[in-house]
């Protein structure tokens, strides 16, 4: 090895498990690694910025259901809706990555869109879109035999794999779509430059919380088919600018210019990234409202003049 070479260009990975040797000795819960350790590479800032956003408007378009599809999901969404509950339910169970759940509605939604009628097996439809998402984001996916289990095997795994191929011929392989979990990362970045924190934490505690936040109410809307026609690009802008909202103690005119800069990360008028993010305000007090988390009926009327925070994780809202 070159003695010269410089230490910038070394990968700073750090393993999410601290005791790898414990990760080892355990046994995979349901046919998925969730105790072993994962290397990751630390964030580069290098890949982020304005031109990396700019890439990502351009291709999010490429991976919209069509119209057609919206618009007749949105008439009768109470289907869709209950095959994304329990899609994030077994991502959540299984341990996946953060990206795998939104990245497998995001294949079934096209996969429905190309061919506008379900299979015999739904659920056999959204494990096989699971799956594909866990082996494009994971090193350790999830196995067949779990996804067969978590849905009491309706399905055996040999339909699951047939399911599998279906789909990745339905969309001839273009299966890395773009969500709102991929802009994230580089709107957070742009939140950070511009110093929108100044909460009384440490400033890395704070951008986790406000990550943390964002991911939960993205995911929302995700399981929401109301905003199924909105660009993950939007959705992302939302999202964030609600987790600032509830977060920031910032004043009105300065949660106003971090409004307008996100309208302009993401490309869209300031007027429609407010309704979105109304939108999803009013579609968190209802998740609220129906998994009984709100205070006494009398307090009702009270809720419904404040702007509501954001809950600490998903597992907070009733999906």
């Amino acid at each position: 090895m070159d003695r010269g070479v410089s230490v910038s260009l070394w990968c700073e990975e750090a393993e999410d498990d601290q005791s790898q040797d414990q990760g080892q000795t355990k046994a995979p819960a349901q046919g998925h690694n969730m105790g072993s350790s994962q290397v990751r590479a630390a964030w580069d800032p290098t890949v982020s910025g304005h031109r990396v956003i700019q890439r990502l408007l351009h291709v999010e378009e490429r991976y919209m259901p069509s119209i057609f599809y919206i618009t007749l999901i949105q008439r009768d969404p109470e289907q869709r809706e209950e095959l994304t509950k329990w899609a994030l339910e077994v991502c959540c169970d299984c341990g996946c990555d953060e990206a795998v759940f939104p990245l497998s509605v995001s294949l079934m939604d096209r996969f429905l869109s190309a061919s506008l009628s379900l299979p015999a097996s739904p659920y056999c439809l959204a494990a096989g879109c699971i799956l594909i998402a866990s082996k494009l984001t994971e090193c350790d996916s999830v196995t067949a035999d779990t996804l067969c289990a978590a849905a009491e095997y309706s399905f055996q795994p040999s339909n699951l794999r047939e399911m599998e191929r279906v789909i990745l011929a339905t969309l001839r392989w273009d299966t890395a779509a773009v969500t709102p979990q991929d802009f994230l990362p580089h709107f957070l970045a742009s939140v950070e430059q511009r110093g929108a924190g100044d909460t009384g934490e440490s400033e890395g505690e704070w951008l986790s919380t406000l990550r943390r936040h964002s991911d939960t109410l993205s995911t929302m809307c995700v399981c929401d088919s109301r905003f199924l026609g909105a660009p993950p690009s939007l959705v992302a802008a939302a999202s964030l600018n609600c987790a600032l909202r509830g977060l920031s103690n910032r004043g009105p005119s300065q949660l106003a210019l971090m409004t307008e800069a996100l309208a302009e990360l993401c490309q869209t008028d300031l007027a429609v990234l407010q309704c979105y993010s109304e939108m999803i305000e009013y579609a968190l007090r209802q998740r609220l409202r129906s998994g009984h988390q709100q205070g006494p009926m009398e307090k009702d009327e009270e809720v419904e003049n404040e702007r509501p925070g954001t809950p600490t994780d998903m597992r907070e809202i009733d999906f």
